[in-house]
């Protein structure tokens, strides 16, 4: 009987936001289903711990810590990739960025400019950098950009926040169009509420938010991380061949009501 081959079997990918959260869940799911993973973030120890955890297991994994805010780190994030691992075939941009909702008049101008730099520019940073270095290997390549539910309707979520994430779709629709015929599949994910660190601070804000969520949801429940995981892993791999432009929902069922 042949041996069955893991999803991302040697696959060499970059996972921003990956620190904790659904970051951190794709960086032990990539790294089971076979992918060497260059985790990049912020939190510099949390990063040197999942990548010991990743490496007693089995896996091969970098961190390198950085914020995709700035396009220094994110370049030297995929010269790490490409030095460790000899290139870079996948890419989950992951980081994003979020606060409770409040009017747009009272919102803080450097809120605004936070959230639009870590989840506008930090993707576009990512695909600037990533792109020419999947081109380099000649190989067919694949791009996940995590996008959010307020990527295609309002949802209460400040409105900063809802506009930067529809602005990732546009990317990710854009970039899919410039490099689809040079082998570069890029997608998104549109994200329902999904318990991570960062939903727990939003929550502990607004603590009625969640049950607005909860209610939103066809299965009346929010997200694991690693359900969101499990999609970025599909569209990584070569499983999802003829899947590019696209917008994924992986939401409960909210976009569908």
């Amino acid at each position: 009987m042949s041996e069955v081959r893991r999803l991302l079997d040697g696959r060499r990918i970059m996972i921003t936001g990956s620190s904790s959260g659904i970051g951190a869940s794709a960086a032990r799911l990539f790294a089971a289903e076979g992918a060497h993973v260059a985790l990049m973030a912020r939190r510099k120890e949390r990063l040197d711990a999942l990548v010991e955890e990743i490496t007693a297991a089995g896996g091969r994994a970098v961190a390198v810590p950085g914020d995709v805010a700035s396009d220094e780190d994110v370049e030297r994030a995929v010269a790490v990739t490409v030095d460790t691992f000899g290139g870079l075939d996948a890419a989950f941009n992951n980081a994003g960025y979020a606060v409770a909702g409040s009017p747009i008049h009272e919102t803080d101008r450097a809120v605004f400019d936070r959230i639009m730099d870590v989840n506008v520019r930090g993707v576009w940073n990512c695909l600037h950098s990533q792109i020419p270095a999947m081109l380099s290997t000649g190989r067919h390549a694949a791009v996940v950009n995590t996008s959010s539910i307020g990527g295609v309707r309002a949802t209460g979520a400040a409105a900063a926040y809802v506009a930067a994430k529809h602005a990732v779709i546009g990317l990710t629709k854009a970039a899919a169009l410039e490099y689809g015929e040079q082998g570069i599949r890029v997608n998104a994910l549109v994200v329902g509420s999904t318990r991570t660190e960062m939903m727990e601070e939003v929550l502990a804000q607004a603590p009625d938010l969640e049950t607005s969520f909860v209610e939103k949801s066809v299965q009346k429940r929010m997200a694991d991380p690693v359900e969101v995981a499990q999609a970025a892993a599909w569209l990584c791999s070569d499983r999802s061949s003829f899947v590019t432009g696209a917008s994924l929902s992986v939401d409960g069922g909210w976009s569908a009501v």
